[in-house]
C-alpha cells in the first residue's frame, strides 16, 4: 500500500510525493541533532538534592514536560523569538517539576536547552552529504531563540547547509507561513517542490500552509539510534524519478 505525503500531511512511512522536490528543509532538534538524556539529568539532580527518584518517575517527568513543550499554548508564549523570552518560558514550564526536585529548572534549562549540549544523529552527515552529491539546496528551519550556525559549524555540517531560517532572525515561529516563506526565498526554491522534514506536527507541518510538502518523522529513539533519514533521500530519487 502507498502513502502520499501532502502540504501538511502527517506520516512515518515512505511516501509518494506530489511533485519533484528540488530542495529541502530540515528542522534541528530532534530532526537533525539529538538532546542530552534529560530524564539521567533529571535522576542526577535529585540524587544531588537527597530526592528519592525512581527511573520511571524521572522518565515520565521529562516525557510530560516535553510534551507540554510542544503544544500550541506554549509556543504562543514566543519563547523563540529572543535569548530572554527562551530562558523564562522554558523555566517557566520546567518550574512545574520543582516541587519533586527542587531547582530542577534551572538544572534543565541550562544542562538540556543549551544548542552546545546537541549532538547529530548517525544519519544527520550521510543524509545531509547524500543531498549535496545530487545537487539539493538544504536550508535549517527551526524555532530557536540561538544562533545554531556555529554548531553546524563545530559538527563539520554547515558545507551541507545553502540557508538558516531562524526564528529570532525572522520574527516569526513555526507554523507561521512566514517562516517558511522565508526559507524558500533564501533557497530560491519553489514551496510547491521544496520538502519540509520536522518530528513536530503543530510547528513543522504548518509549512503545508505555505504550500510546501511535509515529511514528519516519527519519535525519536534516545540512546545515538539513527533518525530514519535516508527516507528523505529516498523520497528526493522517487519524486525526481
Amino acid at each position: 500500500m502507498e502513502d502520499h505525503v501532502r502540504p501538511g500531511s502527517r506520516t512515518d512511512a515512505l511516501v509518494t510525493v506530489v511533485a519533484p522536490i528540488r530542495a529541502v528543509l530540515f528542522d534541528w532538534g530532534d530532526t537533525l541533532f539529538e538532546s542530552p538524556h534529560a530524564p539521567t539529568i533529571i535522576r542526577s539532580a535529585a540524587r544531588a538534592a537527597g530526592v528519592a527518584l525512581q527511573d520511571a518517575e524521572a522518565d515520565r517527568m521529562w516525557d510530560e514536560l516535553w510534551a507540554a513543550g510542544k503544544t500550541e499554548a506554549e509556543h504562543a508564549k514566543g519563547r523563540d523569538l529572543s535569548r530572554d523570552a527562551h530562558q523564562r518560558v522554558w523555566r517557566d514550564l520546567f518550574s512545574r517539576a520543582n516541587a519533586r526536585v527542587p531547582g530542577i529548572d534551572a538544572v534543565l534549562y541550562q544542562r538540556v536547552m543549551d544548542p552546545a549540549a546537541w549532538i547529530p544523529y548517525p544519519d544527520t552527515e550521510p543524509t545531509l552529504r547524500a543531498l549535496r552529491a545530487r545537487g539539493v539546496p538544504v536550508g535549517i528551519v527551526s524555532n530557536t531563540a540561538h544562533d545554531l550556525r556555529p554548531y553546524f559549524a563545530a559538527k563539520d555540517l554547515d558545507r551541507y547547509i545553502d540557508a538558516y531560517a531562524f526564528s529570532f532572525e525572522i520574527g516569526a515561529q513555526k507554523p507561521d507561513a512566514r517562516v517558511f516563506e522565508a526559507a524558500c526565498a533564501m533557497l530560491g526554491a519553489k514551496p510547491d517542490q521544496t520538502l519540509m522534514v520536522g518530528d513536530d506536527p503543530v510547528t513543522d507541518a504548518g509549512a503545508g500552509a505555505a504550500g510546501l510538502q511535509v515529511f514528519i518523522l516519527p519519535p525519536p529513539t534516545a540512546g545515538g539510534a539513527a533518525r530514519g533519514l535516508d527516507r528523505v533521500v529516498a523520497l528526493v530519487d522517487r519524486s525526481r524519478a
